[in-house]
């Protein structure tokens, strides 16, 4: 018979307790690929939340920073030469086109500076880096249908373990 199961391996049966049924492979895979679908979807929503609140201020930085370019670029061409135009008639031509190109490098020296601080402010998502970190331990093998740590859950940018007990980050 293909299928019999041989004498030996139910003396190994008849050793275990009744009701203590080791699960089966495809069992443990399923509830595998299920923490890690919860661990992934957790770290996307927590990285999620600590980058939504740097990225108003990441947004406003490149936006100095194009409004620096935009006025070196088209200030410049029209409004300045005007104004050099305008001093021509005081100064010599050469000293009243210096004095425009160092306004205006001045004022888009201004701008970067303040796009550079704003740019500073810029929080990296230091949860999520260290949750990262611990992945490895995470996903180490434990005993065939035993957990001995609890997988945590995000919800609306707050951590918390299944069950009562609170997660501290």
């Amino acid at each position: 018979m293909a299928h019999s199961v041989s004498h030996a391996s139910g003396a190994s049966s008849a050793a275990r307790p009744a009701g203590t049924e080791e699960p089966s492979v495809g069992t443990l895979v399923q509830s595998a690929m299920a923490d890690v679908s919860t661990l992934i979807r957790a770290e996307v929503e927590l990285a999620k939340t600590e980058i939504s609140g740097s990225a108003k201020r990441a947004g406003i930085s490149v936006g100095l920073f194009a409004a620096a370019g935009v006025l070196v670029a088209f200030a410049a061409i029209y409004l300045f030469i005007t104004v050099a135009e305008i001093l021509d008639i005081w100064l010599w031509r050469w000293a009243a086109f210096g004095i425009v190109t160092l306004f205006l490098f001045l004022v888009a020296g201004v701008a970067a500076m303040i796009g550079r601080r704003m740019l500073k402010k810029v929080e990296k998502p230091e949860r999520t880096l260290e949750t990262l970190q611990d992945l490895p331990d995470v996903l180490h093998r434990e005993a065939p249908g035993q957990r001995h740590r609890a997988v945590p859950e995000v919800s609306n940018g707050k951590v918390a373990l299944r069950g009562s007990e609170s997660y501290k980050l």
